[in-house]
């Protein structure tokens, strides 16, 4: 039986996947777990295909013909492992880790998140403590979105509450303590879930194309009444924005689209139109404050105004 499962979904990451493939490989190597490497490329239209099949033969590649969505691409890595019908339980990976391409995975962190996961049988998903490249602090966890979160965000915040709880952020203490510790949902750039888990409450829900799906998931995973816990002893590096950074403007509509779909999904009614009049009055402010002609980023402001007063 497979202990570990890793899915890397990718979209013109060839500058990224080799340093994220060769780091994650070494690690498994090393870990003492049964393991399988899927990948899924969701449409690239740069060289990731080609160097996937010529450099790491050891990955199972599916190659996706469009653009097909981060939730959509890692279900159908699930669904290829016996997820959703197909497959005995036992035949089942005991663990799937979804890990992004922007990665370098660090010596032990596979194992300590696959130890952490299967140390109690109320934890449900763990993740990763995550650094940029330069070594330098990262958010790894979050706290469910609220309109605090949402004020921060859109208006004028003091920077003790942006990086505090009213953002939504956990104290620095809690990552560098070492212990593994409660938490609403980890990033999705290092997200590891118990086979029982996406047993139990399905895969991503694919309404969401990118952003805001591991959010949906963890709320979904937490209300039925598992843990989520960050990991601080393992560590991995995060690059951040590697496939989003292509299209900015367009990046900001899929967020603001998906985080609305998250409210509606999850907030009560009152607390979703209140959410809604916070991001038309956010994005009215940023197009106000928009002082040099840029068409496409004014095309965008306006587009999101359009989603949250529809």
């Amino acid at each position: 039986m497979t202990d570990l499962a890793t899915v890397i979904v990718t979209w013109n990451n060839a500058d990224v996947i080799v340093a994220a493939l060769e780091s994650l490989l070494d690690d498994l190597g090393s870990s003492g777990l049964k393991h399988q490497v899927w990948l899924v490329d969701s449409g690239s239209s740069d060289q990731t295909v080609e160097i996937i099949r010529d450099r790491f033969s050891q990955v199972r590649l599916i190659v996706a013909a469009a653009n097909i969505g981060f939730g959509a691409a890692n279900n159908l890595a699930m669904r290829r492992m016996g997820f959703g019908g197909g497959a005995t339980v036992e035949a089942l990976p005991a663990a799937v880790y979804l890990l992004n391409p922007d990665t370098v995975t660090h010596a032990g962190a596979c194992r300590r998140l696959f130890d952490a996961l299967q140390a109690s049988a109320g934890v449900g998903a763990v993740g990763a403590r995550l650094t940029y490249v330069d070594g330098s602090f990262q958010h790894s966890a979050f706290r469910f979105p609220d309109l605090a979160q949402i004020w921060a965000e859109l208006f004028p915040t003091p920077g003790r509450l942006i990086e505090g709880g009213f953002n939504g952020r956990y104290a620095r203490a809690a990552y560098a303590g070492g212990e593994s510790f409660d938490v609403d949902f980890t990033l999705g750039a290092t997200m590891m879930l118990k086979r029982d888990v996406i047993l139990k409450t399905g895969f991503f829900d694919e309404n969401f194309f990118i952003y805001c799906e591991e959010i949906d998931w963890a709320w979904r995973i937490k209300d039925a009444g598992w843990r989520i816990h960050c990991v601080p002893e393992a560590h991995v590096t995060h690059i951040g924005g590697s496939s989003t950074s292509q299209a900015a403007p367009r990046s900001l509509i899929h967020l603001w689209k998906s985080r609305l779909l998250l409210y509606d999904k999850h907030f009560p009614i009152w607390k979703r139109r209140l959410a809604r009049q916070l991001v038309v009055l956010g994005m009215r402010r940023r197009l106000r404050s928009l002082r040099d002609s840029d068409a496409e980023l004014e095309r965008a402001f306006k587009t999101v105004i359009e989603m949250a007063t529809s």
